[in-house]
Order: structure tokens, then C-alpha cells, then sequence
């Protein structure tokens, strides 16, 4: 019996919606368009939608279900909000941020955080990170702290390089 996803992700585009879940299925494995509805004649007078203009696009990142809707301009994406991505490993960071950083704000890159070209930041993190953050050795942490607050995108080896730097 498989379960249900509780709580899903509803991203509010301008009338991006469509093209930015293709573009995150693109990079996301086991990722796919679900449904796509469109604005009808009914409501038109509070949505302002063009009947036939795509309302909402259901679609799946790595197993895990969203939902993009086009609700116009009214509504922009902040950092509040973010998607984290954990890594396995430097590889997988490199091709996140990447993938994802592609057309983004460049400037809105701190840390392991990107914003994509639609304006949704996403945090790309390696699982090490959280584990040396959190080692008992509190000196060692505070120096992957230190040296991880330089970073843009996350450098595992940098990291394990402040570690044991004296």
C-alpha cells in the first residue's frame, strides 16, 4: 500500500510554473510531471487568468511531490524558504550547484546557498558538513564554521582542511 504525501511544496510563479518543474525534473533523479491543469472561464474575474493558460503543474523531485501554480505577479520567492539538498559527497555538490545555479543570482550565493533563475534558494549541502558542525571537538567545529562562512558554493576539502589546521 503505498502512502501519501501529507504536506506538498505549492510554488507560486508568475506563469513560470510549467517550464521551472520541467527544468527541476531535469535534474532531479526518479523526477517527473504528474498533471498539468489550466485556467478555465470560471473565476476569471478573481484569478485574471486567460482561460487555456496553465494553472498548475504537479510534478515529483527525487520521490517527494510539488506543486507549481502560475498566480501571477503578485507574489515573489525569498530566502525564508529554501529547499536543502543533502549531498553525499563533493561530486553531488558540484553538480546541484551547478545545475541549479544555472541563470541564478549570482550575488545570492552564500554559504551553500544559490537562488535559481527563478528565484527559489536552495541550500546545497553536504551530509559531512552537519557532522563536522556537530563534532564534540567543539575547537574543530568552530573552524569548519569559520571556513565554511568564506565559501560560496560548499568545498568538503576545504573543510576537512580547516579541521586540523593548527
Amino acid at each position: 500500500m503505498q502512502s501519501i504525501q501529507r504536506i506538498t511544496p505549492c510554488l507560486w510563479f508568475d506563469r513560470q510554473a510549467e517550464e521551472a518543474a520541467g527544468f527541476y525534473t531535469g535534474i532531479f533523479r526518479n523526477s517527473k510531471i504528474l498533471n498539468i491543469s489550466y485556467y478555465g472561464e470560471a473565476g476569471q474575474d478573481v484569478h485574471g487568468q486567460a482561460p487555456g493558460i496553465v494553472m498548475t503543474v504537479a510534478f515529483e523531485l527525487d520521490g517527494y511531490k510539488f506543486t507549481a501554480l502560475n498566480g501571477g505577479p503578485h507574489f515573489k520567492f525569498n530566502e525564508a524558504i529554501s529547499f536543502q539538498i543533502n549531498c553525499d559527497d563533493q561530486e553531488e555538490v558540484d553538480f546541484y550547484w551547478e545545475k541549479l545555479g544555472e541563470g541564478g543570482d549570482e550575488k545570492a550565493r552564500q554559504c551553500g546557498w544559490l537562488k535559481d533563475k527563478y528565484g527559489v534558494s536552495w541550500q546545497v549541502v553536504p551530509v559531512v558538513l552537519m557532522e563536522m558542525l556537530n563534532d564534540s571537538d567543539k575547537q574543530k567545529s568552530q573552524k569548519v564554521m569559520k571556513a565554511m562562512l568564506q565559501m560560496k558554493k560548499i568545498d568538503i576539502a576545504e573543510l576537512h582542511r580547516a579541521a586540523v589546521a593548527e
